[in-house]
């Protein structure tokens, strides 16, 4: 199986384009949820029904892996938006600095092990099928393999822990588009495992990061309120993050449910790790126009204020957003907001995204045997202050306007 996906990954190399949005998605009366398993199509928040599935999707953002692959690869991520190849020039040296090669692959890569290894040792007898949104190997190659092995249910794995368009629909309509383009519709059923923000296994990873760096400033002289630490996200309209979260749902504050999963997650990590130490959620790699409104403050806005205030001496960066160390940690954090903070004369550190660490991989785990056994949601594990997530999304979560109604499965409809 694995040198069968090594096989499709080099194949499709080859391959510049990502599926063609979708045009159609079955959808049966009284609003069934979309290619879902039978426990699932009704739309029920959780599903406590144990589901057999055949194989699990690790699903990815994807990056490129060469010079030649930044501009296609930067055509697929903001396909839709007419953005001409000169100004995706102009915002490709980020890829361009480190030889047009993002980390993110060769992490899934390393998850993808780690999962696997992980479900030998729980005896789960699961293949794990691997696809990316844009770029190779593609949602629909991983799909037509799967497909081609027999598989007819599958448990998906996005590789992004919140509630947002970006984060958690778009991957929702990116299985759409991937099961038209492979003509799987009517024979292949994805659910998807509930937003992970708050399962105890990956915020433990942030827990020892945070842990490591509060000891490391003390240990160069720094108390405890001379050190602030910056929990990192990336930024998105907040006409978007409004729509987050099941707004109906929930009474969320502006910035809705993106924004108030990251806090709960920060406040649960904080008490735990460091509770006499100040924090503050921040955000990086806003790309919209300066007429829109994106969520704040800027990282590096923060470390300025944070510079100039006079009463902090180092600040603890805290990738909270992300499961790995893709482009935007290792540009806009370790190059960008570490030299603002240098140049504040801050002493500063980064923590370590979750990566392949045995807790969060044990998250993972666990979140695929919650929907094999049917969990009680009272017996799932999850922390802070918001419950174990929904297992289908609600209708109108996450929504993008501004691109208008786009086919999604995993989730009741608009």
């Amino acid at each position: 199986m694995q040198q069968q996906a090594q096989a499709t990954a080099a194949s499709s190399q080859r391959r510049e384009l990502k599926p063609a949005a979708a045009t159609t998605v079955h959808l049966e009366p009284g609003a069934r949820v979309a290619s879902a398993t039978p426990a699932a199509q009704a739309g029920p928040e959780h599903v406590e029904q144990p589901t057999a599935y055949d194989a699990v999707l690790l699903s990815g953002f994807g990056g490129p892996e060469g010079q030649d692959d930044v501009i296609p690869f930067l055509r697929n991520v903001t396909r839709g938006r007419g953005i001409p190849d000169e100004r995706l020039e102009e915002v490709s040296h980020h890829y361009r600095h480190f030889g047009g090669v993002s980390p993110i692959n060769d992490q899934n890569r390393a998850l993808l092990q780690a999962l696997r290894e992980a479900f030998d040792a729980a005896g789960l007898d699961l293949p794990i099928y691997w696809g990316n949104r844009n770029w190779a190997p593609y949602l629909d190659e991983a799909l037509q393999q799967a497909a081609a092995d027999g598989v007819r249910t599958m448990l998906a794995i996005p590789t992004s822990a919140y509630s947002s368009y970006s984060s958690c629909r778009q991957y929702r309509e990116d299985w759409a588009d991937a099961l038209e383009a492979a003509g799987l519709q009517e024979t292949l059923q994805i659910d998807k495992v509930r937003q992970f923000f708050n399962h105890p296994g990956f915020l433990a990873t942030f827990v020892d990061g945070v842990r490591a760096a509060v000891a490391e400033a003390r240990e160069a002289g720094l108390a405890d309120d001379e050190v602030e630490v910056l929990f990192a996200t990336h930024s998105i309209p907040t006409a978007d993050a409004e729509r987050s979260g099941a707004p109906d749902l929930h009474e969320w504050g502006p910035g809705g449910g993106y924004e108030g999963q990251h806090l709960a997650a920060a406040e649960w990590v904080m008490a735990e790790a460091a509770p006499d130490v100040p924090w503050r959620l921040v955000y990086q790699s806003r790309s919209g126009p300066p007429s829109q409104p994106w969520l704040e403050p800027d990282v590096n806005d923060a470390i300025e204020e944070i510079g100039g205030a006079g009463g902090r001496k180092g600040v603890v960066i805290v990738p909270l957003g992300f499961v790995s160390d893709h482009m935007e940690v290792m540009w806009d954090l370790d190059e960008e907001a570490i030299e603002t903070a240098e140049e504040q004369g801050l002493w500063v550190r980064r923590t370590p995204t979750p990566g392949v660490d045995p807790q969060y991989v044990g998250a993972l785990v666990d979140l695929v045997q919650e929907r094999l056994e049917g969990r009680p949601v009272a017996d799932r594990e999850a922390v802070t202050s918001i419950h174990a997530w929904y297992d289908v999304c609600r209708p109108g979560c996450c929504e993008n306007p501004r691109l208008g109604f786009k086919p999604a499965i995993a989730g009741l409809q608009p």
